[in-house]
């Protein structure tokens, strides 16, 4: 794995790309620290799943509603 500094990266940058088609991750360094990494696209969706519902729509495609009950005690009083 490469690892790069900004500026070093925008210089090759269609090198870093074709490394990333290729199979292979290059680390993108600023100061000397890590701070992003180029992969191909196939790796990037194992990370990050393209359609990936959200827990919103997924509760709201339930068939039947959820009911909750609310809690009806008071609530405590605060001293400000």
């Amino acid at each position: 794995m490469e690892t790069l500094q900004v500026r070093e990266a925008k210089a090759s940058f269609s090198a870093v790309v074709s490394a990333a088609e290729r199979g292979q991750p290059t680390i993108i360094s600023r100061h000397g620290q890590p701070c992003a990494m180029v992969v191909s696209i196939a790796d990037g969706h194992k990370l990050y799943p393209p359609d990936q519902p959200s827990l919103a729509l997924h509760l709201l495609s339930l068939p039947e509603p959820i009911e909750f009950e609310r809690d009806s005690t008071p609530l405590r009083s605060a001293e400000l």
